[in-house]
């Protein structure tokens, strides 16, 4: 069991590394980017927003891969499984069932998707507060339908 334990933090460690890196480099752009003078503040904030969520769902999936990875390390699953299929319904907390760990590794499905809900969690932190210093850029520079009640 500490074996399992200890292989789901080094896992969850690695992507926490990845979402950060993500997070940093998404939230540079949407910075750089929503903080520019725009005619079309309305397409200007989708663009942002679109562009923050796929490098956001890019990272999701590299995580994915890294507990396909530890699964096929470990041999997580039995033999002739689809990790990848395997990992992303653990990840996504979904738990179809149709797969299960094998019994020495039982404890992989719940902390991978213990740590699937945190990125998730994390992502949306992310994209509220990209939306909203996006928003606040706008209304600063009077951009047009933009004004203080906008921001909520």
């Amino acid at each position: 069991m500490a074996l399992q334990f200890l292989v789901g933090f080094v896992v969850s460690v690695i992507n926490i590394m990845i979402h950060a890196l993500v997070t940093v480099g998404a939230v540079g752009i949407a910075r750089s980017a929503g903080l520019r003078h725009t005619k079309r503040p309305r397409l200007h904030l989708m663009i942002v927003m679109v562009g923050t969520a796929a490098a956001l769902m890019v990272a999701h999936t590299l995580e994915v891969f890294v507990w396909v990875l530890a699964y096929a390390i470990v041999g997580a699953a039995p033999a002739g499984s689809d990790l990848v299929y395997f990992a992303f319904v653990n990840y996504t907390t979904l738990g179809y069932g149709d797969i299960t760990p094998v019994q020495a590794w039982r404890l992989t499905g719940p902390m991978t998707a213990m740590n699937g809900i945190l990125m998730f969690g994390w992502s949306t932190a992310v994209l509220f507060e990209v939306l909203r210093k996006t928003l606040e850029h706008l209304v600063s520079i009077g951009a047009p339908g933009f004004n203080s009640a906008d921001r909520g």
